[in-house]
């Protein structure tokens, strides 16, 4: 006999008979749910701002921009994305502030309620590698330390590979009849592809920005030789 603690019930997500064991509709309006997140990351992002221009008064807008992005991503890769990484297995029922913002989101892909593997894997990773690795960037930006472009390049890269991944995921389940996402278009285009073009442009502008910076401190480097070993001959 089934136990109805485990029963599915009627949910708004897409395909409509996905089981959903113990789903908890949001309590929230989607206006609270959205203000509460923008809210959140301006705290964060003014926060990162202080911090970072009071340890490095001089700072310049370019790396001061990409302090308070990096400060962001890892509040939302630590503490977001870690959030459904350790509670993947029960998101439907989940109806604290996290829980509902991811429900929201699921409305544009139900990877998230159904513990698909690849979604599982990659936010656990996200939130294991990157969010660390982010609050110590910007640590590195605010010490203006050496260290900082090579960081910087692992972190980007991997948040561009792993959004890459997600959005190519999506489209070969898609091509094959699956179905993620609710009718509407604003879920698609809001939720699932402009939240995650975000971590596309940034990180692949902040990868070229440090393989640059990287390219010329070799650069130089290599001049420094080369002049050091002509002067010793």
């Amino acid at each position: 006999m089934e136990n109805p603690l485990n029963a599915s019930v009627a949910h708004p997500y897409f395909p409509v008979n996905a089981e959903l064991p113990n789903y908890m509709a949001n309590s929230l309006p989607v206006p609270v749910l959205l203000a509460s997140f923008a809210i959140g990351a301006g705290a964060i992002l003014s926060s990162t701002h202080l911090i970072v221009t009071k340890a490095r008064p001089s700072i310049s807008i370019a790396d001061l921009s990409t302090a308070m992005w990096l400060g962001l991503c890892g509040f939302i890769h630590l503490f977001f994305e870690g959030y459904f990484a350790y509670n993947n297995a029960t998101m439907p029922s989940q109806t604290d502030i996290f829980g509902q913002l991811w429900k929201e989101y699921s409305l544009s892909d139900i990877r998230y309620l159904v513990r698909d593997p690849f979604v599982v894997c990659m936010e656990t990773v996200t939130a294991v590698c990157w969010g660390p690795l982010s609050f110590i960037c910007v640590a590195l930006i605010a010490k203006n330390h050496p260290a900082r472009h090579p960081v910087q390049l692992i972190i980007s890269l991997g948040q561009f590979y792993g959004d890459v991944l997600y959005y190519a995921t999506v489209w070969f389940e898609v091509q094959r009849g699956a179905i993620f996402c609710r009718p509407e278009r604003y879920y698609f285009w809001a939720y699932f592809f402009f939240m995650n073009a975000i971590w596309i442009v940034i990180p692949g502008f902040l990868v070229l920005q440090s393989a640059v910076a990287t390219t010329g401190a070799f650069r130089i480097a290599q001049k420094s030789a080369a002049t050091a070993g002509k002067k010793n001959n």
